[in-house]
């Protein structure tokens, strides 16, 4: 592992000492949880960004976003992103069926 320093106000740090006695986790397993899920949502969030702008596909935005196709699926939905499927994207899910 690396250490890192990161200036806080002391009110977030109030709330991390707060949560990880609420948790039983010291305070610094509380950070590495925290961030880990902020990075995965923040992929998931940028991912989509582009699926929707049109710059990607549902499976490259998975794969950007470190999740399956099927939980993009489910991230679309989640989010009140509209499913983007044309007669491309049939020919090439035929072309792979039919492999």
């Amino acid at each position: 592992m690396v250490t890192t320093s990161v200036r806080l106000p002391r009110e977030i740090v109030e709330e991390i000492e707060k949560l990880s006695r609420d948790e039983g986790v010291d305070r610094g397993t509380l950070i590495r949880k925290l961030i880990a899920e902020s990075l995965k949502e923040y992929k998931i969030k940028k991912a989509l960004e582009l699926y929707r702008e049109g710059k990607v596909s549902l499976w490259k935005a998975a794969e950007i976003a470190g999740i399956t196709y099927t939980e993009a699926l489910e991230e679309l939905k989640r989010r009140n992103i509209p499913f983007k499927y044309n007669s491309e994207d049939l020919e090439v899910d035929i072309a792979w069926a039919m492999k």
